[in-house]
């Protein structure tokens, strides 16, 4: 082999490998794109959230062609910076949680789909004490929201408490916050408080699975409806990864059979297209509450 020819190919191999190293690195940053960033408010346990979330999330790599990834947090406040940080592609928030979000990320955040459900929420207020049947009769008495910024297991309840002329720090006894719906429940059953309140899906569920007895924690009073949950996306993601998870959630389906067991899971009969304006009464109402500015 001559040394000209040599030479020439020792280039050429010294070529093909820097072509080599950049294509992997190219595939690797473009594998690294297709990660979706998922979370949750924390409105029930960490595991319910993950049993919840992971057909869905099969689902959604599917109808994407992304890999998605869901990562739990530890409070409601986590998941609205991680949105507005960049951290997180998209969540699941209470309409309240939208709000804040939207605040945070100066109206950007987008909220895109909602259940049919979602429209028309209400929130439970229940007690084991036989005594207790109107909203009247909580003066006195101890008492449980769910988690600060929970929409319905603390703003709106709070919201119609107060409509009724009744002040919670003033009329209460004692004011506590479960952390989660699910704990709301606990904390009436277990006589912690005297009532609670935590929004109906919730309560369905948990009657349902047979995890609370009605018979010995009753439901005493249903709020109005309003707008609560919905799944948001960061205001900079991909306006085709946007149009591309819309679109799977609004083709669910419940005559499919793989599509009712993930609606069912998420307590849903369809999903609609949502918008900010449907949230002008939450932030209405968190204003009235001196929550928000």
């Amino acid at each position: 082999m001559t040394t000209s020819f040599a030479r020439r190919l020792a280039i050429k191999q010294a070529l093909l490998a820097v072509a080599a190293t950049s294509a992997l690195a190219s595939f690797s940053a473009s594998a690294a794109d297709k990660v979706l960033r998922v979370s949750a408010i924390p409105d029930e346990a960490p595991t319910e959230l993950q049993r919840k979330f992971k057909p869905l999330g099969e689902y959604l790599s599917k109808e994407t062609g992304m890999k998605v990834v869901f990562t739990p947090v530890s409070d409601y406040a986590a998941v609205v910076e991680s949105l507005a940080t960049g951290k997180l592609d998209m969540a699941w928030l209470g309409g309240f949680t939208y709000v804040q979000a939207k605040i945070r990320t100066k109206g950007t955040a987008n909220p895109i789909v909602q259940r049919a459900e979602d429209a028309v929420f209400t929130s439970r207020f229940i007690t084991a004490d036989p005594a207790i049947k109107t909203l009247e009769d909580l003066k006195g008495k101890t008492f449980a929201f769910g988690a600060p910024s929970s929409t319905s297991g603390s703003l709106m309840p709070r919201y119609f408490i107060q409509k009724a002329g009744i002040n919670p720090e003033k009329d209460f006894k004692n004011v506590a916050y479960s952390g989660a719906h699910d704990a709301t429940v606990a904390f009436v059953a277990a006589g912690k408080a005297d009532a609670g309140v935590l929004n109906t899906s919730v309560w369905d569920k948990l009657v349902e699975a047979k995890k609370v007895d009605p018979a010995k924690v009753r439901v005493f009073y249903t709020t109005p409806e309003y707008f609560d949950y919905n799944w948001t996306v960061r205001g900079d993601l991909d306006p085709a990864i946007t149009k591309k998870l819309t679109d799977a959630f609004l083709k669910l389906d419940p005559a499919n059979p793989e599509h009712k067991a993930i609606m069912d899971l998420q307590r849903a009969s369809k999903f609609i297209a949502s918008k900010p304006e449907n949230y002008q009464g939450i932030e209405d109402a968190a204003k009235a509450a001196g929550l928000l500015k």
